[in-house]
């Protein structure tokens, strides 16, 4: 059963959480401030987090920073309503995803699902053993290990990082849109003035040392060079 953490102060919401997903086959556990919550997410026990942006004693982009270093775990981070800001910066310091609060129970559980699928469909490609890289421009991506190096060195990706790139280098050479990026890598429509494909973006040619591999063609959309 796949274990979900939610992190965060409002008993309301998570128990009203809970019990949503819980029914939906999810095993929940919650905790209601974040340094409670970066020991729990260490302890390495659970598939998915979901974290509030505010809480007392660590607030959530800490938390969010604090386990970066250590996890790569997906995490989805709880923001309110209409903070841009917020949620920029969480997507720059690495969450997967975000959903608005007040938050939707539906919403929500579409996208842990989302999350859920890429890391079974991984493990299945593994056990089938298909397929077993990608490689272009000096990077190499194997996609049954959720892996990526460039230059023969490890990089460290999120787990939304990983999505994109691998659609980005599956089409290397060619332009893939921001709605098709968002759909295969997401696994939902974009959303008018939705800027995280953007913020994931610039987060992958930071950590590639070479922001020239992933062009921007205006109106179009991003292509992965090709060489």
């Amino acid at each position: 059963m796949n274990r979900v953490l939610l992190i965060d102060d409002d008993n309301l919401l998570t128990e009203l959480l809970t019990e949503y997903l819980t029914a939906e086959g999810l095993e929940v556990s919650r905790v209601a401030d974040g340094e409670a919550g970066v020991k729990e997410i260490l302890t390495g026990q659970y598939n998915v987090v979901v974290l509030d942006s505010m809480m007392p004693k660590m607030n959530g982009l800490d938390v969010l920073k604090t386990v970066r270093v250590q996890s790569k775990i997906p995490i989805i981070m709880l923001t309110a309503k209409g903070d841009d800001i917020d949620r920029i910066i969480g997507l720059e310091m690495g969450a997967d995803d975000y959903v608005p609060k007040p938050c939707q129970p539906r919403e929500l559980l579409a996208r842990i699902n989302a999350i859920l699928r890429r890391t079974h469909q991984s493990h299945d490609n593994d056990q089938n053993g298909i397929p077993n890289s990608i490689a272009a421009s000096g990077v190499v991506l194997y996609p049954a290990k959720r892996q990526v190096t460039i230059e023969e060195e490890p990089l460290e990706l999120t787990s939304t990082e990983f999505n994109l790139l691998e659609v980005l280098m599956r089409h290397a050479g060619q332009v893939v849109s921001k709605e098709t990026l968002s759909l295969e890598a997401l696994e939902r429509k974009l959303a008018k003035f939705d800027r995280s494909i953007d913020v994931h973006i610039s987060s992958i040619r930071h950590k590639l040392g070479n922001a020239s591999l992933i062009q921007t063609v205006r109106g179009l959309g991003y292509l992965f060079v090709k060489n």
